[in-house]
């Protein structure tokens, strides 16, 4: 167990995040993924946040992440999707004329709270292992007995 300090807290937080891409668009390949993480790396020196995982799938990516007790979780998504956006956009223009709307992520997020056990150590092995084959990450992960909601239709399913 680490806790962290900050200005006048001590918190031991941390977020599984999901961020879709718009209309789950697969566009999230080995450049843009290698960008997202560099851009998160340098969210990490301005605001504290730490990234510990980071796991992008073709329309959407995993974030493992603590923060300070100061930012809500939609505020950091709210970073995260800005940030990371506009930088992958001025490094990838061509990326904007694939979304109609000229915006990366959708609206949809899945945000929860992971703890420092075993919860945590399945949920790092998840996001690392994006890209897999389905059957056998979900496989595992469903073995752990952890329920891990996906997305589809345009809904999150339990």
């Amino acid at each position: 167990m680490v806790v962290k300090k900050a200005a006048h807290s001590a918190y031991e937080i941390h977020y599984h995040l999901v961020i879709p891409l718009k209309y789950r668009k697969i566009l999230m390949g080995r450049e843009v993924e290698e960008y997202f993480v560099w851009v998160c790396k340098e969210i990490e020196k301005r605001y504290e946040i730490e990234f510990e995982r980071v796991g992008a799938d073709k329309n959407h990516v995993h974030v493992l992440c603590s923060a300070a007790p100061r930012y809500a979780p939609s505020e950091i998504i709210r970073l995260i999707k800005g940030i990371t956006a506009r930088e992958i956009f001025k490094k990838f223009p061509g990326l904007r004329k694939e979304l109609w709307g000229g915006e990366f992520w959708s609206d949809g997020k899945f945000v929860g709270t992971v703890g420092e056990g075993g919860n945590k150590n399945v949920i790092e092995r998840y996001i690392e292992r994006q890209g897999s084959s389905p059957a056998e990450v979900q496989l595992s992960f469903w073995l752990c007995g952890v329920k891990y909601p996906t997305f589809q239709g345009g809904d999150w399913v339990y």
